[in-house]
């Protein structure tokens, strides 16, 4: 099955852990998100970063807690991407074996390829087993 989502950040806390030479900085990022669509509740995510001269990847994961097409649980979802002129790309991937209540099961990954906005909009792609 195919649904679409949006989401929103709604905080956002980036800390730097270790900053090396020539601009390299890891950070660690604590932050929310509000979905509505095929997927709704709200996220908290843990992000690891790693910023350069060239742009930053990362890597991370979000546990979810609501609804997926009126089925109610949560979920984890493990995130990885880069993010270079100003455009986030990357993959999500939903944690196997992550699932709970009438989540449980829950398979979907979901593509994206955004710039910075207010709402995001992606497509979920998933299934049940």
């Amino acid at each position: 099955m195919k649904g679409p989502f949006t989401f929103e950040i709604k905080g956002w806390d980036e800390k730097p852990y270790d900053e090396g030479p020539e601009d390299i900085k890891l950070v660690r990022a604590h932050y929310t998100k509000a979905y509505q669509g095929t997927i709704e509740g709200e996220g908290t995510v843990e992000m690891l970063m790693m910023y350069g001269p060239q742009g930053a990847v990362f890597a991370g994961f979000e546990r979810v807690v609501g609804k997926v097409s009126g089925r109610a649980g949560s979920f984890v979802i493990q995130h990885d991407g880069i993010y270079v002129d100003g455009k986030a790309k990357g993959a999500w991937r939903v944690v196997s074996g992550s699932g709970t209540g009438d989540l449980r099961g829950l398979q979907g990954t979901a593509d994206f390829d955004h710039g910075n906005e207010e709402s995001y909009v992606l497509t979920l792609d998933y299934a049940f087993a």
